[in-house]
């Protein structure tokens, strides 16, 4: 039998959180449990009939929840402003921000609409200039700012002389590289806020492996099928061994952005072998993550691919 897993969540009313990737999987997990501990949820999507679908459906599950949707596309630095845009005019500071959403390895090499290599341009630089944008409700809300990497990232390398891989295209590498990046940026951004007195908290955390839709058919970007991968690891899931489930799978980020003890800097993930499954618990970082040259250079290299600078 699969034993039950499952964290504490301390009461949230009263409390703002924005979650991408909240439509499905593990965001929509994420999403149901901040709600029932009574936090208003804003869950900004690419599809807003799909986006409302769920919002729906958590609200069919959690009596009185306080969600909504708002769109997104990740893809595109007009959509994330126009969204940033929106929701300072609206000027509810924001207490947590979990930057869930992304892409896997697609099958050619495909870009954003601002010419990034897709996997870098969506899952960093896209999450990057969300985050810039709602810098002031971040500070207002003294948020605790959770990002989500993936196993991906505990090997692998920025490829600093090609960040776009317009040379040489290995989509593994470069998804590798995204993930990486987006723990990079997760210490940067609280070291910054520590330095300059920000008051946001800022830290990563990983899901393990668990039965998604990141390698299921996405005919928007060319796979018209699930993948083999996909099909085993939903097997695997069912079965209770090597992988995790979906609601799992949510347990590093949740504890990482509401954990009384959770801090910024730190890094959550599945305590069970190989990190692939098993209860959320605080990690050791992963070598591609710990150089602070790096997480520095990364900062100033997406700056200047975004076209945004942060206060200094």
């Amino acid at each position: 039998m699969t034993r039950t897993i499952d964290i504490a969540i301390p009461g949230l009313s009263g409390m703002l959180a924005v979650i991408t990737g909240a439509s499905d999987g593990i965001g929509l997990v994420i999403t149901a449990c901040l709600a029932e501990a009574g936090a208003e949820v804003v869950m900004p999507v690419r599809n807003p009939a799909k986006g409302e679908k769920a919002a729906d459906h958590i609200r069919s599950r959690v009596p009185g929840a306080q969600v909504s949707t708002r769109v997104l596309d990740l893809a595109s630095l007009d959509s994330v402003a126009a969204l940033a845009e929106q929701l300072v005019g609206e000027g509810r500071p924001i207490n947590i921000l979990i930057n869930n959403a992304g892409v896997m390895t697609p099958p050619s090499r495909q870009v954003t609409k601002d010419g990034f290599e897709l996997q870098f341009g969506t899952n960093h630089l896209g999450h990057f200039a969300l985050t810039t944008g709602l810098l002031p409700l971040l500070r207002a809300g003294r948020a605790r700012v959770t990002h989500q990497t993936s196993v991906a990232a505990r090997s692998g390398a920025i490829n600093w002389g090609d960040l776009n891989w317009e040379r040489s295209y290995d989509v593994r590498k470069a998804y590798s590289q995204s993930k990486i990046a987006v723990g990079l940026f997760a210490r940067e951004l609280d070291a910054r806020s520590a330095a300059a007195g920000w008051g946001i908290t800022s830290n990563l955390s990983h899901p393990g492996i668990s039965p998604t839709n990141l390698l299921s058919a996405q005919p928007g970007m060319g796979r018209q099928k699930d993948t083999g991968s996909v099909r085993l690891i939903r097997t695997f899931s069912r079965m209770g061994v090597l992988v995790g489930t979906a609601d799992t799978a949510a347990l590093p980020a949740l504890l990482a952005a509401t954990g009384p003890d959770s801090q910024g800097g730190q890094f959550y993930g599945p305590d069970g072998r190989g990190n692939l499954r098993g209860a959320a618990a605080q990690q050791e970082l992963w070598a591609p993550l710990r150089s602070m040259d790096d997480a520095r250079r990364l900062w100033e290299a997406s700056e200047r691919l975004v076209g945004v600078r942060f206060p200094a």
